[in-house]
């Protein structure tokens, strides 16, 4: 029998995201973030697959995901793992390191050096920032603990300028991509993808899947998720989320943001309170 539990709180000012938890066995199936996670083992061995990479992490390293990384999580060894991570806002992130550094470019893309690290002082640096604001410490407290947070991660970040479209992924993908993002809440087929993107259904979930990971179904699925996640943060229901993003009942919306979660939307929406509004992030390849 497996088991799993998970302490989710959400830091009033910055609407950083606490999550510590423990998973045996499966944990979560594929799915992304639209904000920048910063984590650290505790104990065990936490197995994830990212950019075609399978991962072992064990306590005290380091993993590091941007927006839309496609990541799933396994438990390969018995008593699971343990982890701690810290959701960072895009442009929470961006606008803390533009104080520090002036010469960034204009419309930035960060991005972590490396997946998984061993680094003993971002790992101290990062479960700290945790504990300051996931036990909703004073002011100055979890200010000076993100500073640091923020100091340590410099050297795991790169930044490059944004390319739209990029040369590095096949244009009907993105293509498709785009699509995808500007009807997410309609009832759309493959055939509509496909006539969008002047290609026919084999070709464009081929090149969908080898240029994102997921298929096209999958993918809409899991960018309504990530749009869930923002409606239910900033306090409407789970039934009208689920009108809302075209699932077709709550129960629906219920059963992929458990496989994607592993918790209720219902849940999520009361750990949760006053989020600051944001995008939701195009998924990397």
């Amino acid at each position: 029998m497996t088991s799993h539990w998970i302490d989710l709180r959400q830091d009033r000012e910055t609407g950083i995201e606490t999550i510590r938890a423990h998973f045996e066995g499966h944990a979560y199936d594929p799915h992304w973030h639209d904000s920048y996670l910063v984590g650290v083992t505790e104990l065990g061995v936490q197995q994830f697959d990212c950019r075609r990479t399978r991962h072992f992490s064990t306590a005290g390293r380091v993993f590091l995901l941007e927006p839309g990384d496609i990541h799933n999580g396994h438990a390969p060894e018995p008593g699971g793992f343990t982890y701690r991570t810290l959701y960072l806002d895009p442009q929470w992130l961006v606008d803390q390191l533009r104080a520090q550094f002036h010469d960034a470019p204009e419309h930035p893309h960060l991005s972590f050096a490396a997946t998984l690290c061993t680094d003993s002082r971002l790992a101290l640096a990062t479960a700290m920032a945790f504990q300051a604001l996931h036990d909703d410490e004073l002011r100055i407290v979890r200010q000076a603990a993100l500073d640091h947070l923020l100091s340590s991660l410099t050297g795991h970040l790169a930044w490059r300028k944004r390319l739209d479209p990029d040369p590095r992924l096949p244009r009907v993908a993105q293509r498709a991509r785009d699509y995808l993002h500007a009807q997410r809440q309609q009832n759309i087929g493959l055939d509509d993808l496909a006539q969008a993107c002047g290609v026919d259904r084999f070709r464009l979930t081929r090149a969908f899947k080898a240029a994102f990971g997921l298929a096209p179904h999958a993918y809409l699925i899991q960018l309504r998720l990530a749009e869930a996640r923002c409606l239910l943060a900033a306090g409407d229901s789970p039934a009208a989320v689920a009108a809302t993003l075209g699932f077709a009942d709550q129960s629906h919306l219920g059963r992929w943001f458990r496989r994607a979660y592993r918790m209720t939307p219902a849940d999520y929406r009361r750990r949760c309170t006053n989020p600051p509004d944001r995008q939701v992030a195009t998924p990397q390849d």
